[in-house]
């Protein structure tokens, strides 16, 4: 059963062995990740000079469940916009909140300026 979702910086946390990762290393059981998290990894990764085969690869080995992006996320993750424009976040980032917020999970990433986000959902900083 999920109970926290996580984001693309959380991910990338995990992976490169930073700070954070062992929080999210415990909970990776029960975490669910959103497809479009899951492409802004692979696209760092490919920046970073990762083959994308072998990225998915890896992420792909992870016990998490990764969910699509769909029209009830698409409509949840616009009405973000207002509450985080000021941030800077993106579509990546409303994306995985959104997921939170439909599921009513607490959201783990390793970015700060989440914190300073007036939204009903759980925000927690894994580092």
């Amino acid at each position: 059963m999920a109970r926290v979702v996580l984001d693309a910086t959380a991910i990338l946390a995990l992976l490169g062995g930073e700070a954070g990762a062992e929080m999210v290393r415990a909970h990776l059981g029960e975490a669910i990740v959103s497809a479009v998290s899951l492409e802004e990894v692979l696209a760092i990764e490919a920046r970073r000079g990762v083959p994308v085969s072998a990225a998915a690869e890896r992420l792909q080995a992870m016990p998490w469940r990764v969910v699509a992006f769909d029209a009830v996320m698409a409509r949840l993750a616009a009405a973000l916009i207002p509450a985080t424009r000021a941030a800077g976040l993106g579509f990546g980032e409303r994306a995985c909140l959104a997921l939170a917020q439909l599921l009513d999970l607490p959201v783990f990433t390793a970015d700060p300026a989440w914190a300073r986000l007036s939204v009903d959902i759980s925000i927690r900083l894994i580092a």
